[in-house]
């Protein structure tokens, strides 16, 4: 991690853990908005306006929090207006690197070789773990925000007339419900895997567990009596946020996270559910499954062989990416 914007220690999957040995996530650091006239967003400063070309985002395909914005960046048409890069799957002593591994990119923007070297020219100060998703103003040198649920709302409406308008992930009638959802669907399954996962107790490991198979449940159930979306035939953000999830399960979180109840592919609901995201245009090209098993695979503390597995048969997607 950074510490004062130096690089101190070999990156470690636990970022902290709490009195039952449970596992704690970072907080994002850096928290400003893009907004259409560059006024201030829900926190964080202004002076950062929409227009087309001043952003980049770096991003990695194993990272569900990261492919989150990817996603919403694809769905929402901003391809040209936001250029990207993608890090190497592969978890390295100094946290994300750029490089050569088939999909992956080198920094061609600032010419890092590693993520945290973007934090460190951000604030030279900088304490903490440096994460992806990263939002970089190319002309104030600096980063935006690295919190993937502020990332996909500003790019939902953060562009403007930049970005697609019969499209809205966050609409005025539904907030209130997908607020609520989201905030179901996060600390039991999105963070509850990785709770379970890197969970240093088996108390802590249990309650993950049961959490998630609680969630994946209702889930099952919701998307039983309605769909095909959470919000029926309305595609909205908990989507994005609930899929990136489910199309890592069977292929990391099963068996290397030990959230081995049930596989995806024993719920027919949320099986459907996962190819009905998969055939939403542009969804499927921000998937890797190379890159995710490659990279949850590298993990020392939870694969000290490195060895990756050659499955699971996943319908929908090609099993190196």
């Amino acid at each position: 991690m950074l510490v004062d914007g130096k690089w101190t220690k070999d990156w470690q999957p636990v970022q902290g853990t709490d009195e039952k040995g449970g596992f704690v996530r970072q907080v994002s650091g850096f928290r400003h908005f893009v907004t259409p006239d560059g006024a201030p967003g829900p926190t964080g400063e202004g002076g950062f306006p929409a227009e087309a070309g001043r952003y980049h985002l770096y991003v990695g395909y194993i990272c569900p929090w990261a492919s989150r914005t990817l996603m919403a960046r694809k769905l929402k048409g901003l391809e040209e207006v936001i250029s990207a890069s993608v890090v190497e799957p592969a978890l390295t002593d100094q946290g994300w690197r750029f490089g050569d591994y088939p999909g992956a990119d080198r920094d061609a923007l600032n010419g890092a070789t590693y993520v945290h070297e973007l934090y460190s020219r951000a604030d030279p100060h900088y304490t903490g773990r440096a994460t992806i998703p990263v939002l970089w103003d190319k002309e104030r040198g600096t980063i935006v925000n690295n919190e993937s649920a502020d990332i996909v709302r500003m790019l939902n409406s953060g562009f403007g007339d930049l970005a697609r308008s019969d499209l809205d992930l966050y609409p005025e009638d539904l907030r209130g419900e997908i607020d609520v959802l989201n905030d179901a669907i996060y600390p039991a399954l999105n963070n509850g895997v990785y709770r379970a996962g890197f969970a240093t107790t088996q108390g802590a490991y249990e309650e993950a567990f049961w959490d998630v198979f609680g969630m994946l449940d209702r889930l099952e159930e919701r998307l039983s009596g309605s769909g095909p979306y959470l919000f029926g035939d309305r595609l909205t953000e908990s989507d994005i946020r609930l899929f990136v999830t489910l199309v890592r399960f069977d292929a990391a979180y099963h068996g290397l996270f030990k959230c081995n109840l049930r596989r995806l592919a024993d719920y027919p609901a949320l099986s459907a559910y996962l190819m009905t995201m998969l055939a939403v245009p542009g969804v499927r090209e921000t998937v890797n499954i190379d890159h995710i098993k490659r990279g949850y695979y590298s993990i020392k503390a939870l694969n000290p062989a490195g060895v990756v597995p050659v499955g699971p048969d996943l319908p929908g997607l090609d099993p190196v990416g």
